[in-house]
């Protein structure tokens, strides 16, 4: 039995690992396929304390991997692909290998949701972003596409306008399912546009993004538009696959947790953006992994209790 499972490398992932880890919880890590999470997709982090030049975001995950490991914390490259509840706690599966601990840290983050269209991963970060508060800043005096027609695309809008000379709505339909205070904001801010039936299926040539396909929706016309950046604002998918059915989720699809991070299932945890619909930052991530791992341990002293 190990004593603590960690599913997930992100920034939660890896800051419940610190702590368990220096509380002698030797946690093992399950990293996914994409370890490190969303901040590998990142270029300059500039929000996240202590970096006042800012930080890279792969460098800032490779120092926090190292942390960890420099505490003890053991590391699988693996993609977990069972879970389930047994007598003694929980099982894992990792392919046909399966490993067993009483406590489980569920950090397998959300993934932003992209257009789908032909090359876009070639453009990740490089012109096409997800995150306003972490890319807004490089687009200063620049023209921004933001794309989507809820409130999220609203508060994405409304915050890039700090930085960018102008800021166009991109909505395949005619108009915005907001709430009213928020479509009132966007339509109130001079510096926001509006481009009705509308969606980009395509971005020409290469990384960085120079301009972007857009087709009518009504018309199917397809032109080509010039633009500095495009920020998606379509929604997040929380990473739930394994778990769904087997923990309790909230409203929108997320593992719903208490204020000390617990879920439904006693002795699993969950924490970062895979039980997080509002923040969806490093900084709210790296706090729900420190709470996560210090209710960890505070379990862990209840089931010696026990025995």
């Amino acid at each position: 039995m190990e004593k603590l499972i960690i599913i997930g490398s992100g920034v939660s992932g890896w800051t419940a690992a610190i702590y368990a880890a220096r509380a002698e919880l030797e946690p093992l890590i399950f990293t996914g396929s994409e370890e490190g999470g969303q901040l590998m997709l990142t270029t300059v982090v500039e929000n996240f304390p202590g970096f006042p030049e800012g930080v890279m975001g792969p460098e800032l995950m490779q120092n926090m991997k190292k942390q960890a490991e420099k505490f003890g914390a053991r590391i699988i490259e693996e993609i977990v692909t069972g879970f389930r509840k047994i007598k003694e706690g929980y099982e894992v599966s990792v392919g046909r290998e399966v490993y067993k601990s009483s406590m489980v840290i569920i950090s397998t983050g959300a993934s932003a949701r992209w257009l789908g269209i032909p090359g876009e991963k070639n453009f990740q970060g490089r012109g096409l972003h997800t995150c306003a508060t972490c890319d807004g800043f490089f687009y200063k005096g620049k023209e921004i596409f933001v794309v989507g027609g809820g409130d999220s695309a609203c508060e994405e809008a409304n915050f890039l306008t700090k930085f960018a000379k102008k800021v166009t709505i991109i909505h395949r339909r005619d108009e915005l399912k907001a709430s009213k205070i928020m479509q009132e904001k966007v339509m109130a801010n001079p510096k926001i546009d509006f481009m009705w039936n509308s969606e980009i299926v395509g971005i020409p040539g290469g990384p960085p993004l120079k301009s972007v396909m857009v087709k009518n929706t009504k018309t199917g016309e397809i032109s080509e538009r010039k633009i500095d950046g495009v920020f998606l604002a379509i929604g997040h998918v929380p990473n739930i696959g394994i778990f769904n059915g087997l923990v309790e989720l909230d409203e929108f699809g997320f593992i719903k947790t208490d204020g000390r991070r617990r879920t439904s299932l006693p002795g699993v945890f969950a924490a970062g953006d895979v039980q997080d619909h509002i923040y969806k930052q490093a900084i709210t991530a790296a706090g729900a992994g420190c709470q996560a791992a210090l209710e960890a341990e505070k379990y862990h002293q209840e089931l010696g209790h026990k025995k």
